[in-house]
């Protein structure tokens, strides 16, 4: 099991204004991972106030962090809970002037590696360069 923090008032809004408008809701979560092209395989969206849980599911390691990653990355989620992890993820938030390349070099050894992540956050990253302060993205492992 794990938490994980997110940006409240960074990420994609879903909502049509300020996170502090509106709370988020499983519906609109669960439309955003479809748009997505993300099948949860019989996983659950819970909402309660700011905290999204994840709970079953059929769904691969790699699946559930992109779960993770595409309902955090959302304006007015301040965390997800995962219930039934295995593996604990590893993730990195985007600070202000971050790169890709930069990000690959501290968190696997190589800049050149960027694409290694820009693939890792697919379908949520469209763009190697349009990454964002606060955006959590998914660092693979070996």
């Amino acid at each position: 099991m794990g938490l994980f923090s997110f940006v409240k008032n960074a990420g994609k809004s879903l909502f049509g204004g300020k996170a502090e408008a509106a709370e988020p809701e499983a519906e609109a979560l669960e439309k955003e991972l479809s748009d997505l092209g993300l099948d949860t395989k019989g996983a659950e969206i819970a909402v309660e106030g700011d905290k999204v849980t994840v709970t079953g599911g059929d769904m691969s390691a790699e699946e559930r962090e992109k779960v993770i990653l595409a309902v955090g990355n959302v304006e007015g989620v301040a965390a997800v809970e995962d219930k039934d992890d295995a593996v604990e993820p590893t993730f990195h938030t985007v600070e202000k002037g971050d790169t890709l390349w930069a990000i690959s070099a501290k968190t696997l050894g190589n800049g050149a590696h960027y694409e290694k992540i820009f693939e890792a956050n697919r379908p949520m990253l469209t763009h190697p360069d349009k990454i964002y302060p606060g955006q959590v993205l998914r660092i693979p492992t070996a």
